[in-house]
Parts: structure tokens; C-alpha cells; sequence
């Protein structure tokens, strides 16, 4: 859920811009939900304050993304939407589909990490002069990757882009296909099922970005997990969305080293990584 509000953001810039501290609150509590919330703006300028805001509403699952779009005088009509509803797939038809090809959204939040302002905003301008359809967002993760990109409909994140690796990936995702070089995963997923999808895309010849899904993640303990902060190892199976294929992908947690700062400025310290330890086709496909 992107909220246009232009001006300034603070390090927590849903209650730390000139947003309604109260409407700010509510999308601080989006992800309890199962729905992300992010302010976004356009390059440039500031030259929208007081005009109606551009509401961007995205669902990011294979074979099931989509993106709606809405103007609203009043941003506080948001506190009206069914938010678990949401969260699985149903927009209710809120606005209309957003039209053209991929959204692209640079994360320019300078309070959080001035790396996202020195890099992202360069970066953001130079995809709006070259036509692509491209909002400065409010923090999105992944900030030692500067400048990060997150693009939808497809929902994956972006690291370390230039203007021009940039372009190629939008690009490529306006006909249906990703790339792997720059992509940090896919954003409906939690971090060891996103590496697990690179490693397979790196074995699969189908570039389209719904070519594949994943259909389970399974702690080494046999306890299913949705979560980030589980440790150890996984085993995460990866299909064709037509079912074709599958594969079983084994990804650990692991620090990497040297130690590195995770943002400008910060001391440096051991990052947390996934590694992909093995890809193992599972033929024949399981059943259902």
C-alpha cells in the first residue's frame, strides 16, 4: 500500500512527515495485517502539496500480481480498507489497474540511510527522464545495497542498480521477464524462499517472472516457517507455476565476512546472508 505524500521524511516516515500522525499509525500497523505500507513521491521538485494524493495498491504474488490505482482528496479514506483482505489478493475493487508496464520504486529516504539520498535520488531522476514510470519510496530494506529498487507488479528487490542495469530490468519486466543480475529476490517471500528462487532461475531457461513460485519452506527442526528470523536451515521447494517441475533447495543462514557497514556511516559489523547450499530436481513433479 503507497501513499503519495510529498516534503520531507524522517527515519520513521510514516509518523515523521507532514502526514496525519494518526493516518501514519494506522500504516505502521499494516504489516500485522500481511500488508506493506510505504510513502512515496515524485522526482523532483516538491510541487504537490495540497493536491490530491496518488494511492498505488500492489498484490505480488506469481500469476496473481496486479496493481490499482486511485487519486483520494482525503488519504485517511485508507483506515477504510479491509486489510486482510488485501493481503490475500482481494483489491475490492478499489481504483482502477494501474496502466502500462512496471512501476518502479527507489528508495531516497536520507533520514533512515543518507546513502538511499546520495544514490537513489540520482538514480530515480535519471529512470523519470528516460520515461519509466518511477516514485522515490520511503524505506523498502536491503539499504547496504544502495541505491535499491523494488518494482512491481512482480515485487522484486533490486541492489547496487545503475541508471542503465536499471533500464534493462524494467525493460525486461515490461515484457513479462526478469533478470538475475541486481535482483535481490522476490518481496512476497520470506529471505531463504527468495534465494532459493534465484538459485533455481540460475538452472531454468524460462525468464518470465511468473515462471516460477514457491510451495513450501520447511525448517531443518520439520517445523514450517514464514518468518525472517529463524535460523539455521531450510528446505524450500520451488515449482513451475504449470507444475511441470519442482525443486527442493537447501539454504542456510550464514555471517558474512569481512564485516561491513549496513548502512552509511555504521560501524562494521558481520551482515546476516543466505547461502544456497544445494538444488536438487524432484522428478517426478509431486502430485497435486
Amino acid at each position: 500500500m503507497l501513499l503519495e505524500q510529498p516534503g520531507p521524511w524522517g527515519a520513521k516516515a510514516l509518523t515523521q512527515s507532514r502526514l496525519d500522525p494518526a493516518l501514519g499509525r494506522f500504516l505502521e500497523s499494516a504489516p500485522e495485517t500481511g500488508v506493506r505500507a510505504a510513502l512515496i513521491r515524485r522526482p523532483g521538485r516538491d510541487t504537490g502539496r495540497g493536491a490530491a494524493r496518488r494511492v498505488l495498491l500492489a498484490h505480488t504474488a506469481p500469476g496473481r500480481s496486479w496493481v490499482r490505482t486511485a487519486l483520494t482528496g482525503d488519504p485517511g479514506e485508507l483506515r477504510g480498507l479491509d486489510l486482510p483482505a488485501l493481503a490475500a489478493g482481494d483489491h475490492g475493487g478499489f481504483g482502477e489497474p494501474h496502466p502500462g508496464g512496471p512501476v518502479a520504486l527507489v528508495c531516497t529516504n536520507g533520514r533512515r540511510d543518507r546513502c538511499c539520498a546520495m544514490l537513489g535520488r540520482p538514480l530515480a531522476a535519471e529512470l523519470t527522464v528516460a520515461g519509466h514510470d518511477t516514485w522515490e519510496t520511503t524505506h523498502i530494506g536491503g539499504h547496504r545495497f544502495s541505491p535499491t529498487m523494488l518494482t512491481l507488479p512482480h515485487g522484486y528487490a533490486w541492489g547496487r542498480m545503475s541508471a542503465a542495469t536499471a533500464q534493462h530490468v524494467l525493460a525486461e519486466l515490461a515484457r513479462g521477464r526478469t533478470v538475475i543480475d541486481g535482483c535481490r529476490g522476490r518481496s512476497a517471500w520470506p529471505r531463504p524462499a527468495q534465494a532459493a528462487e534465484l538459485a533455481v532461475r540460475r538452472h531454468e531457461t524460462d525468464p518470465r517472472a511468473d515462471a516460477l513460485e514457491v510451495v513450501d519452506v520447511v525448517g531443518t527442526d520439520g517445523d514450517r516457517t514464514a518468518g525472517e528470523r529463524a535460523r539455521g536451515r531450510w528446505r524450500v521447494t520451488v515449482a513451475r507455476l504449470d507444475g511441470r517441475r519442482h525443486w527442493e533447495v537447501t539454504v542456510t543462514e550464514r555471517v558474512s565476512l569481512p564485516a561491513s557497514p549496513a548502512s552509511c556511516g555504521a560501524a562494521a559489523l558481520p551482515q546476516s546472508r543466505m547461502d544456497v547450499l544445494a538444488v536438487r530436481p524432484l522428478l517426478p513433479a509431486p502430485a497435486g
